[in-house]
């Protein structure tokens, strides 16, 4: 009696083990190319509206609690919007030499390794950055939920 009650047990806890592996790795997880290229695209259409200063567009793409991490410190989307209409920073051309893409679920991590002309207190600046988009899907929509760059040390 107790061996078919054991057997029973690790057959049950082989199935719960089997269907949190699935959960865990499954497709939600997985990237697909339609989706990392729909990302990538959304980042190109961002890095352009910034470069026209075009926070009307913008606007739609941010959420309304993402972040912004900047050599000069962090705020939120109302100081960002506010920086790019008056012109406090100008995002002339973000030249993008590497980017890759991870789908955690309905969240969107973009790494991109870019050259940035932008024109900072009214003085123009070319730095490296490797720069961090998160997005999150929301109602079938991306948001940008993160916005942070790392200047890198070699050129």
């Amino acid at each position: 009696m107790k061996a078919p009650l054991l057997a029973l047990c690790l057959l049950l806890m082989s199935v719960q083990w089997s269907c949190a592996q699935q959960k865990s790795g499954g497709a939600s997880t997985k990237n697909s190319p339609k989706m990392e290229q729909e990302i990538i695209n959304l980042s190109k259409a961002k890095w352009q509206w910034m470069a026209e200063k075009n926070a009307d567009k913008l606007e739609g793409l941010f959420d309304e609690k993402a972040m912004f991490v900047h050599m000069g410190g962090s705020w939120g989307k109302k100081q960002e919007l506010d920086i790019i209409r008056s012109g406090g920073i100008h995002y002339k051309q973000a030249n993008i030499e590497e980017t890759s893409v991870q789908i955690i679920g309905s969240t969107a991590i973009l790494l991109s390794k870019i050259k940035l002309l932008a024109v900072v207190g009214g003085n123009e600046v070319t730095n490296p950055f490797m720069v961090t988009e998160v997005y999150m899907q929301q109602r079938g929509k991306w948001k940008l939920g993160s916005l942070s760059f790392t200047k890198l040390l070699t050129p």
